[in-house]
Parts: structure tokens; sequence; C-alpha cells
């Protein structure tokens, strides 16, 4: 028995591949056109975000269908890949700082995994519970 085909989800596409490409732009351009000042620092961490945003949705998205029992919507999909975009940001600020090592690194990965991880335990709660999965009590 084969498995039914992914669902085309032309808008996410369409937004992941907008993300990359302004973000990956933008880096290129900030690393070539201008000097470390305040400013250009701080575009750097936007452009880095959207860089990686916009690259970690095909991840998510594919990760989701995988080990998914359903694939979530495409606001849950982005918030997840803004998550991996805020983790490097911060991880480059840090970094800025010196601040940056594993056990930081780790600590930021876990809290962001587990706010991402009540963020669906919340969603899943409002959902009304399915009767049908469960075998009958005999």
């Amino acid at each position: 028995m084969t498995p039914p085909p992914p669902e085309r989800r032309p808008a996410l596409i369409v937004a992941s591949i907008a993300l990359a490409l302004v973000g990956w732009a933008g880096l290129i351009a900030l690393a070539n056109l201008t000097l470390p000042t305040v400013g250009p620092r701080w575009l750097f961490f936007a452009a880095w975000l959207t860089a990686l945003t916009g690259t970690a949705i095909p991840f998510a998205r594919y990760l989701n269908q995988r080990f998914a029992k359903t694939v979530p919507p495409d606001s849950v999909l982005l918030r997840q890949s803004i998550w991996v975009g805020l983790f490097g940001a911060t991880c480059a600020w840090l970094q800025l700082g010196r601040a940056l090592n594993w056990a930081a690194a780790l600590l930021l990965a876990a809290a962001f995994a587990a706010i991402e991880a009540f963020l669906i335990l919340r969603d899943r709660s409002k959902r009304p519970f399915d009767d049908s999965a469960t075998p009958p009590k005999r």
C-alpha cells in the first residue's frame, strides 16, 4: 500500500523561496558592500534570521510529513522555521560578544524546543478528541 502523495502548498513554497533569496542576497550584499558598523550589524542579524527561516521551511515540512501523524498547517511550519532562524540569529549575537559556547547553544535549543512542544500540546488540546482511533472496550 503506497502512502498518499504529499499535498502541494504553493503559498508556503513561494514564501520559502522569497525569504531565502532575500536573506541570502542581503547577507552577500552586507558582506561585500558595507563596513561592520552598528547599522549593518543589525541588518546582518535580520538578514541571517530571514535566510535561515526561508531555508528551514522545506526541512520543517519534510520532518513533519515524515514524523507527524498529520501535516500541520502552514502557520505551524512557518513558526517552526522561525525558531530555527531565531536560534541562528541569537547564536550569532552571542558569538559577537564571545559569550557563545556549547552549553549556551544547547540550553537555547532546548528552551526553543520546549516552547514549541508546549505550543503543539496547546494546539492539540484545542482539537476535539477523535474516538474512532481507539479500539472498542469489551
